[in-house]
């Protein structure tokens, strides 16, 4: 009331002050999910809710919040990876019912990307017929507590009917100023599309290749090396070359650094017993290894010369876990066996250049943008939730494979002109070399044209169409369990009778 006052001194070049002040707000001081709202108000005299809940990941709870979060919805599964935030939504849904309040939150956007949309808005949806009227899609937000912290936000309108008019605030950059949007739906990556909820899938819905974390080492840094330590490792004994081999993690992969590691898979006692030199680095990692608080780890102290994982292909496209949105695409690969991918890696073992072109294709990227989880803005590109759940062409004829095949193996070919540039160079907006650039859209419309013959005007025209395809794809899975459990019943009691 007062900042108003002086907002209108400021506009009429006079005075204006109402001190002291009349009129005061209701404030009860609590705990907002443990109080019963409904002892504080009556909910017929509401018209809005809003607030600004505390930002806490899932991971950075404490015990009591988590409880306090899979209490509001019910310990239903996957309650207990939803951020603090998530609580709040469930709560003034629950006491939204039967009402025509509509309640906005400032919220941290991780609720709309990744695991938690499937379980938060499934669950609003479901259980109180949730409706999202508007969004404003990320922004990075400072506010004014002191360290002036950045956050990445959105902002969530919704209530239990149906609206009117819905309205999407997108923002070019997340420093930019909004764009308003109007939409015929809102889902819950909000995006104008039908009402579809992404969850974890062990496998793909998809006749594709599984894809999978590359190495874990738990070495605590014993087995690996950089350039330095390789090079005296192998002068000090020549022997050891045989089994070094260069490692990468999405970093390693993405800015051309070179790392090492020791790789002593089938290697026999005696062997390990020469190799003197690196007797040190294995006591190390035993040692580490038995200190764990984890029982797997401590088995691991029985071979400390191994990695966790020991997986060796031939051939596999590698796919960054994490990497930069202000990329068009993610810079995937190939590696062979000379190269150990560690689990911060997602490799797909045996793949081919139809998978590769696909998956760096603008239609997969629309994909990745919307359905991923997110480190602050960066892409966290996950097997799970954003390569299982994706749509791929449906009946892409031999000619349409073949076709992406040549414009996958001509980004390739654009990417070797520049052998001393690494990917962070060649995928800089900034920096990316044209040939490239051109290299990538002519990939981009060899997959457009194995989806549709029409081009898609627009990302929200692509995740409309994908969204609509994944549903058919999920709605056939469905049938298909649903047939082998009908099957298996029958079978069941023929055995019986």
């Amino acid at each position: 009331d007062h900042q108003m006052n002086m907002l209108v001194s400021n506009e009429f070049g006079q005075y204006f002050v109402r001190l002291p002040l009349q009129k005061a707000a209701n404030i009860y001081h609590g705990d907002a999910l443990e109080v019963d709202w409904s002892n504080i108000i009556d909910k017929r005299d509401l018209s809005y809710i809003i607030g600004n809940p505390p930002f806490i990941g899932s991971k950075l709870m404490k015990p009591a919040q988590r409880s306090q979060v899979m209490k509001v919805f019910n310990g239903i599964e996957g309650s207990g990876n939803l951020d603090f935030v998530s609580a709040w939504y469930g709560k003034a849904a629950k006491f939204m019912v039967d009402t025509r309040i509509v309640t906005a939150f400032v919220s941290t956007n991780s609720i709309v990307q990744g695991e938690q949309p499937g379980v938060l808005w499934h669950f609003l949806s479901r259980n109180y017929n949730i409706k999202i009227h508007f969004a404003h899609r990320t922004f990075k937000w400072n506010n004014e507590a002191k360290g002036n912290a950045a956050v990445y936000c959105v902002i969530i309108g919704f209530a239990t009917y149906q609206n009117k008019r819905y309205r999407i605030y997108d923002y070019r950059e997340v420093k930019s100023e909004p764009n308003e949007v109007a939409a015929s739906n809102i889902n819950a990556y909000l995006v104008d599309a039908k009402d579809v909820f992404i969850f974890s899938r062990k496998k793909p819905i998809c006749n594709v290749p599984a894809i999978s974390k590359g190495n874990q080492p738990t070495d605590g840094g014993y087995l690996l090396m950089s350039d330095e330590e390789k090079e005296k490792l192998v002068r000090d004994n020549p022997m050891l070359s045989t089994y070094i081999k260069r490692v990468v993690g999405a970093q390693e992969y993405i800015h051309n650094i070179k790392r090492w590691c020791l790789w002593l898979v089938g290697i026999k006692p005696n062997e390990i017993r020469a190799l003197s030199s690196i007797s040190e680095r294995l006591e190390g990692v035993r040692r580490m290894r038995l200190e764990s608080s984890d029982p797997a780890t401590r088995k691991l102290a029985d071979t400390p010369w191994l990695f966790r994982e020991a997986r060796n292909y031939d051939s596999f496209i590698i796919v960054p876990s994490t990497t930069s949105e202000n990329r068009k695409y993610i810079p995937m690969g190939f590696g062979n066996r000379d190269l150990i991918p560690t689990n911060l890696l997602l490799i797909i073992p045996d793949g081919t250049l139809y998978i590769f072109g696909v998956l760096t294709s603008e239609m997969h990227m629309a994909w990745v943008r919307t359905v991923c989880g997110r480190l602050k803005s960066d892409f966290r590109y996950s097997k799970d939730i954003v390569y299982n759940n994706f749509p791929w062409p449906e009946s892409p004829t031999d000619k349409q494979k073949g076709q992406i095949e040549q414009a996958a193996q001509g980004v390739l070919d654009a990417r070797a002109q520049f052998p001393e540039s690494s990917l962070a160079d060649l995928y800089d907006p900034l920096t990316m070399p044209p040939i490239l650039l051109k290299a990538h859209q002519e990939l981009d419309k060899a997959v457009d044209l194995a989806y549709r013959p029409q081009p898609f005007p627009s990302e929200a025209k692509r995740m409309e169409f994908l969204f609509e395809l994944y549903e058919k794809y999920t709605a056939g899975l469905f049938v298909e369990a649903r047939n082998k459990r009908t099957e298996k019943q029958i079978r069941k009691l023929n055995t019986e009778d």
